[in-house]
């Protein structure tokens, strides 16, 4: 595909904001990401305001912000793991957010599967109508692993999955490190639900290595995709059935993370697929 050149990410000294948006600039310490950068792109420049972000700085999860999802069933794509809430599967340790899968059988109101990990969502304490959402974070390897960084429709507006829409982020299969997806889902309620999408390959070394960028624009009819502050695709075309463009991706969503074992995507562990495996979640912040 395509690859545009990456464009920088500059931060805007408070006297230029002050000029700018004829507002104070609020002081900053060593741990809050200024809250005005400029978004220098080769389409507009687009002045933007952080106005929700988490830095996992803290001891524990800030419930303000996050609700862990506890799910017997799957996932709903005939993946292997319960989510639960238990430490060991959902923990903020060393400035990160950490999801955590674990072999072994684990039971949930009655329920018990081979595997457990962590899943957790913004729903009603963190939902956006536009804005650029960017997630650090460093991806776990294996056969049959699936972390993935996505977003929901917060009132389902149009209908049942997919009339309302769905923004994969991204998305990664264990066994293909260097690769990751970005992906819409919409059209008609499934099973008649359609979906596009790309994905990105590094040049050099896995996901596995390190942490990096994964990052959504999303504007009005346009919703663009960057890893590592750089243009991986855009999409411009998506329907909803029985509406008009630009729904679905005209109401307010919110984000998941979550580790998934086996399903649909990735198919199932093998005998070399090692646990734990931990998906690090460095920061999120959204802009607008």
């Amino acid at each position: 595909m395509p690859i545009a050149k990456p464009f920088p990410v500059i931060a805007i000294p408070c006297w230029l904001a002050m000029a700018i948006l004829t507002a104070t600039c609020p002081a900053q310490d060593n741990q809050t990401p200024a809250n005005i950068l400029q978004h220098n792109t080769a389409e507009s420049p687009a002045t933007t305001r952080l106005v929700w972000h988490d830095e996992f700085d803290g001891e524990s999860l800030d419930y303000g912000k996050w609700n862990i999802e506890v799910n017997a069933f799957g996932g709903g794509n005939h993946e292997l793991q319960i989510y639960t809430d238990q430490s060991k599967n959902v923990r903020v340790e060393n400035g990160h957010l950490v999801l955590e899968t674990h072999q072994g059988r684990t039971d949930v109101n009655g329920t018990e599967r081979d595997f457990s990990s962590g899943r957790v969502r913004t729903k009603h304490r963190g939902d956006w109508k536009y804005g650029r959402i960017e997630v650090r974070a460093k991806l776990p390897i294996g056969q049959g692993i699936w972390p993935a960084i996505w977003m929901l429709p917060t009132d389902d507006t149009y209908g049942g999955w997919a009339n309302s829409g769905e923004i994969d982020i991204m998305e990664y299969k264990g066994q293909e490190p260097d690769v990751i997806w970005g992906t819409l889902h919409y059209g008609k309620r499934w099973p008649d639900n359609t979906h596009t999408g790309d994905t990105f390959k590094l040049a050099i070394g896995t996901f596995h290595d390190d942490f990096h960028l994964f990052a959504v624009d999303w504007r009005e009819g346009k919703i663009s995709w960057y890893v590592d502050n750089r243009l991986v695709q855009t999409q411009t075309k998506w329907s909803s059935h029985g509406h008009p463009f630009p729904a679905p991706f005209d109401q307010r969503f919110h984000l998941l993370l979550n580790l998934a074992v086996g399903g649909q995507f990735v198919g199932p562990t093998n005998d070399k697929t090692k646990f734990p495996q931990q998906f690090l979640i460095d920061y999120v912040r959204v802009y607008q």
